[in-house]
């Protein structure tokens, strides 16, 4: 159990006027304790609560679950033939309200409410969100092996661009290269796009075949110890006409203006804006048609969004991804991609694999 993270998020709630929280998301269960299980339809929830000048926890789990003991102060454990709600009525204030996270499902939310078990419900995942936001040390370094993976791996996806392949053959082969490399699996389904359908922001690889002279995209991410990695790569392969060097070096400018402006204090919406109006003034605003980035941690997406609409102030320790793009459809499609860590002074872009236009022999 992390001391530490959970005053964080009971800081948080005390921000909301909360001294009680169910935490039902099983990342975050494994964040604020070390413990991971994933319940599917079963109950799995952490109590945290504020008890005089410390903190209370107590774990709720089906003894089919992996064994908790050690992950809180107490353990309350049932069966399938028990009804956990009057067990986690039991551990609760009455008299006060209840955060509750954007996972506990409706089929155990409301008999927590026609139990009357708190006065009150109220939606409190920012006090989890808020708090694994910030990356420690420990975490950064864990961000930074995981990028680094992804870097190695983009050598190999580059290489795999030959006459005949098909998109679905590279994304299906990227698993064992990541193992390889020490990571344990994807982020993300990988996104491998051939010609026009890299203009499919989202495109899933299929059955398209590679031809010489097509532009190619790769948007990938592996997992790593817990954590995640997520970047973006276009290729050319062929000597680009004058209207694809255009688009990928508007591209390319957006990306590297949007990341030389992080710092504390600048806002989301700040950020997204410089790549967009780069994107804008040359013409193509009409084809950048998604924000400029996601948090990203223990999960690839994570709240936090850098977006024109964000008006927060970005905080060191934040891990965010910068990725421009412009998608003309039936034409072409360009987006470059890395992930930054919010610095004292400005940031750290976690990805080293070159901008540069280049083109690849195939």
């Amino acid at each position: 159990m992390s001391t530490n993270r959970i005053e964080r998020v009971l800081d948080n709630l005390q921000r909301q006027g909360l001294d009680q929280m169910l935490v039902c998301d099983p990342m975050s269960i494994w964040y604020l304790t070390g413990y991971y299980t994933e319940p599917y339809e079963r109950f799995l929830a952490l109590l945290i609560a504020r008890e005089g000048d410390g903190a209370r926890t107590v774990m709720f789990c089906n003894r089919l679950f992996p064994d908790a003991t050690g992950a809180a102060q107490k353990l309350v454990t049932f069966d399938d033939t028990q009804d956990p709600v009057p067990l986690v009525a039991a551990e609760l204030d009455p008299s006060k309200r209840l955060g509750v996270d954007k996972k506990l499902v409706a089929n155990w939310l409301f008999p927590l409410m026609d139990a009357h078990a708190a006065a009150g419900f109220e939606l409190a995942s920012a006090a989890v969100d808020g708090a694994r936001s910030i990356k420690d040390a420990e975490e950064q370094r864990l961000m930074r092996q995981a990028s680094h993976t992804n870097d190695e791996a983009m050598n190999w996806l580059a290489a795999q661009v030959r006459e005949g392949v098909t998109e679905h053959e590279i994304a299906a082969g990227l698993l064992g290269e990541y193992r390889r490399l020490g990571a344990q699996g994807h982020s993300f389904a990988p996104i491998v796009s051939f010609g026009a359908n890299a203009a499919d922001p989202h495109h899933e690889p299929d059955g398209t075949v590679f031809h010489k002279g097509d532009m190619v995209l790769f948007d990938v991410g592996c997992k790593q110890d817990s954590y995640c990695s997520d970047m973006t790569r276009t290729f050319f392969t062929a000597e680009p006409t004058a209207h694809q060097l255009e688009v990928y070096e508007t591209v390319r400018r957006a990306n590297e203006a949007a990341e030389a402006i992080v710092r504390p204090g600048v806002t989301f919406a700040e950020i997204d804006l410089t790549a967009r109006h780069i994107i804008e003034d040359a013409g193509y605003g009409e084809y950048f048609t998604h924000r400029l980035g996601h948090q990203i941690g223990l999960e690839d997406h994570e709240p936090g969004d850098v977006s024109a609409t964000h008006d927060e102030p970005v905080q060191a320790g934040q891990c965010f991804s910068i990725e421009p793009g412009i998608y003309i459809p039936g034409d072409i499609g360009v987006r470059i991609e890395d992930l930054v860590i919010v610095t004292e002074d400005g940031c750290e872009v976690l990805n080293h694999y070159s901008h540069e236009a280049t083109v690849l022999e195939v």
